[in-house]
């Protein structure tokens, strides 16, 4: 049986990244980005890394960040995975040497199969709705038929999924993660625990039917 992956995104509080943990998540995801209400300073994020427990995946997250600030990500927090969601080419992501996935917006006129190309140096590739202007976390779903199925168990699939529609998300596109934040919170950045476990829970019936 095939597992998808989850990574349960945005998370800003100790409290979060423990349910999150407990619930099964694979991964945890941190916004270095400040016009997020998901974002995050060093200082708090060094305190959520506390609760994250061995074989979870921390996920920092940044938007065309300066070199100075990433570098000082990666000395001064243990981050297993750099997510970049901007628009950082792949010599820039590849310049820390450190693992990275790259977030791509579902624009009309991205050729998917040439930025998996491009991007072929990534650990994964997460897709996310397009808004213009917004670099992710709008809550906002896509047509999932975009995404050809030969390249389907290499994409992590972001963008409006909810406890409600990721068995759908599972069983449709066949991802090789799922990627979550608002839509298992309370309010924006603070994580509602039950919601996560619905998701989480969701996701692995998915599996257990294909």
């Amino acid at each position: 049986m095939k597992r998808t992956r989850i990574k349960i995104c945005g998370i800003t509080r100790t409290e979060d990244a423990a349910a999150a943990v407990e619930a099964g998540a694979d991964a945890i995801g941190l916004v270095f980005w400040e016009p997020s209400s998901r974002a995050v300073s060093l200082h708090q994020a060094i305190e959520i890394c506390r609760e994250v427990s061995a074989f979870v995946t921390v996920v920092a997250l940044t938007v065309n960040a300066e070199r100075d600030f990433i570098q000082r990500l990666l000395s001064e927090l243990s981050v297993d995975l750099l997510q970049f969601h901007g628009d950082e080419s792949a010599e820039q992501c590849q310049q820390y040497d450190h693992p990275y996935m790259k977030a791509l917006r579902m624009r009309p006129e991205l050729q998917l199969e040439q930025e998996l190309i491009n991007f072929s140096s990534a650990k994964g590739i997460l897709l996310d709705a397009y808004r213009k202007g917004i670099p992710g976390g709008t809550g906002e779903s896509f047509n999932w038929q975009l995404i050809a199925p030969a390249y389907r168990q290499q994409i992590i699939l972001a963008g409006g999924l909810n406890p409600d529609n990721v068995a759908q998300a599972v069983n449709e596109v066949r991802p090789y993660a799922v990627d979550v934040s608002g839509g298992v919170e309370e309010s924006p950045g603070v994580k509602d625990a039950h919601k996560i476990q619905q998701f989480i829970s969701a996701a692995m019936q998915a599996d257990r039917r294909q």
